[in-house]
């Protein structure tokens, strides 16, 4: 493989607690690279807790300075995103940039033409489905709970009627299982300003994500 068709390689290390240190995980990121011939590796680490969205980490900064036919190298798919969710939302950013993305444990190109890579964004994109069809079906099986125990969920009184009420139980959850307000917005069929808008009239816009 020639060097000269990429402009940079990125090593992202993320450990979650302050005792752990990232030297294994550098080592294996930098054997993987030589190995194919990637030529240097700039390291970008922190230590942050998982269930940080990685919009509010260093890898959100590291993704917008990517540019098509750089290579992102991580030890794990787990590094990063708190969730399938938001990995593959990491993923189809830098699909769109054009960007390769390697996964040294898994041993997989991420975003590349060929069919491994396709069939590996399939599959992830399959089991973010069936995690987000998980959430939905706790949910719903929650709220049943709650009513057949006479605690039942609603709209706050005062409130005009929108056809997101009836979700509401399962927005908060994917809200809290860490999904994009956009992706949200998709699923639901209205636009990101109309959630949000719904969000703040039912006094839920300071959800946040949790563990």
């Amino acid at each position: 493989m020639e060097r000269t068709k990429f402009h940079k390689t990125i090593g992202y290390l993320r450990v979650s607690t302050i005792d752990q240190n990232t030297e294994k995980n550098k080592l294996d990121v930098l054997n993987f690279a030589n190995n194919r011939d990637f030529g240097r590796v700039q390291f970008v680490e922190e230590h942050v807790s998982g269930i940080k969205t990685w919009k509010k980490r260093k890898l959100y900064d590291v993704v917008q300075s990517l540019k098509a036919n750089d290579i992102l190298i991580v030890p794990e798919l787990s590094r990063l995103g708190r969730s399938l969710v938001d990995v593959l939302d990491v993923l189809n950013t830098l699909t769109s940039k054009d960007v390769k993305v390697y996964s040294v444990k898994e041993n997989f190109q991420l975003n590349g033409t060929d069919m491994q890579s396709k069939v590996m964004r399939t599959l992830l994109t399959l089991f973010a489905e069936i995690e987000r069809d998980l959430i939905s079906a706790r949910t719903k099986e929650g709220l049943a709970a709650a009513r057949a125990q006479g605690r039942v969920g609603g709209r706050p009184r005062g409130v005009g009627r929108s056809r997101l009420d009836k979700y509401r139980e399962e927005i908060i959850a994917l809200i809290k299982n860490g999904s994009q307000r956009k992706f949200i917005a998709k699923r639901f069929g209205v636009t990101p300003a109309n959630l949000l808008h719904w969000l703040k009239n039912h006094k839920l816009d300071n959800l946040k994500p949790q563990p």
